[in-house]
Parts: C-alpha cells; structure tokens; sequence
C-alpha cells in the first residue's frame, strides 16, 4: 500500500467573503498539479500547506507528524515560486548556499552539495555570476537547486516557470521530474495550465471556489465533463 507523505484534512480559512476548505492527499514521491482558475484558492493552499497562512481549522499532516502549528522553517518543506527572490548582490552559489545556512557559513562539505546541486541543474561553472548575468531560464535553476540542497521530502511549486517562454518552461517541468526521480521528492505543482499537469503528473486536483471539486489521474481528470466548473475551465470543445 503507498505511503501517503502529505495529508490535507479540512484545512478552513477565510478570504474577504470566501470561505475556503481543502481536503486532499499525496502519496509519497508523487506529483500531484493542483489546477483551476484565477482566485480558486490555488496559491493559498500552498501557502496554508508551507506554514505561510494558518488555518481557521483543519490540520496538515507531513510525513506522519501534524506541523498545522510548526513555524515554516521547521516544515519538511520548500517553496519555489514565480518570483524566485534571488539575492543580486550575491553569486549564484552563494544563492543556492541560502539553502543550508542563511548566514553562508558554510563547510567543505555544504560547498561541495552546492556545486553538486548547481551542476544537477545544469549550471556547471556558472556558481559566481549573480543574477543579473544570468538568463531568466538560469536563474530559475539557481533557485531550483537551493530548493534541492534543503533537501526537504515536499517540493511545492506555485507557477515557478510560467514567466518563461514555451519551450523553456517545459524544460524547466523535465528537470523537476528528472530530480523528482532521482531525490524520490513528493512534488505539489500548482498551475492554471493543464499541459503543465499532463507533462509531470500523474495525478490532479481541480479547485474551485476555495473547494477540491474533482480530483484524480491526470489524465482521466482532463476529459471529465463533470462538473461544470471543470468543463468550463477547460473549454468547451476540450477532449
């Protein structure tokens, strides 16, 4: 039987006049995309999951333990967002090194993990430029790889590659499923584009409303005519 590593369990919190509840699961080393349209609540439970926001009600449960009142740091997790808040007045190793220690005292060894983590994201001798010599593309790979050294079990990824150019984001979606394989992470990928979902899932949800309305394989999910919201989300004439 798969082990479940994340456990959302009617997680409550409220937006303005909207009152939004979450109940899902994640088995452990898989990719689930959370899908559905502008102000779904999408972002939120991500932030509600990484400690960000906290719950009216509900608890989140990670690896077995209820962190619902752990502080973020002590969360077994990592978030990497559309922003991707590099430091520019430090190089690119010193950015992944943010990973291990914030103050950038590091060991032989943690320099070492931070050299291994840059050239596992294939930015191999580019350790001391900063950002603003980096391409777009790149530096969202400085921030991948200080994802990788925290080497927390639960990636959670708010649209990180939306801002990039076609053929770019789904390189970006490769590598996480490559680095999902090899670090055996379980992956949340938050996104408003099904083919991001079909490209690295095997399983989604569909939020609407501040609600999980459906939820299941990838693939399975994407031609369901049911519910409405999801028909429409989807378009019309989607397969």
């Amino acid at each position: 039987m798969a082990e479940t590593l994340l456990s959302v369990e009617g997680l409550t919190f409220r937006y303005e006049d909207m009152e939004m509840v979450f109940d899902l699961a994640v088995e452990k080393g898989q990719c689930l995309a959370v899908l559905g349209p502008s102000g779904a609540g999408k972002s939120t439970l991500l932030s509600l999951i990484a400690g960000f926001e906290l719950p009216l009600a509900g608890r989140v449960v990670i690896a077995g333990e209820d962190v619902s009142a752990w502080k973020p740091a002590a969360r077994p997790v990592t978030s990497l967002f559309q922003e991707h808040n590099l430091f520019a007045h430090l190089s690119a190793g010193e950015n992944v090194g943010l990973g291990l220690d914030p103050g950038l005292r590091l060991d032989a060894a943690q320099r070492d993990r931070v050299e291994e983590a840059l050239v596992r994201v294939g930015l191999e001798g580019l350790s001391g430029r900063r950002p603003a010599q980096l391409s777009g593309g790149q530096r969202q790979r400085v921030a991948l790889a200080r994802s990788l050294v925290r080497d927390r079990p639960l990636l959670l990824l708010d649209e990180p590659f939306s801002a990039l150019d076609p053929g770019l984001r789904l390189e970006m979606l490769d590598l996480v499923r490559q680095l999902q394989d090899e670090q055996g992470l379980t992956v949340v990928l938050v996104s408003h584009n099904p083919q991001d979902a079909l490209r690295i899932a095997c399983r989604s949800a569909f939020l609407g409303d501040g609600r999980v309305l459906a939820a299941g394989p990838t693939q399975s999910l994407l031609k369901a005519r049911e519910p409405a919201e999801l028909r429409a989300f989807l378009g019309s004439d989607s397969d």
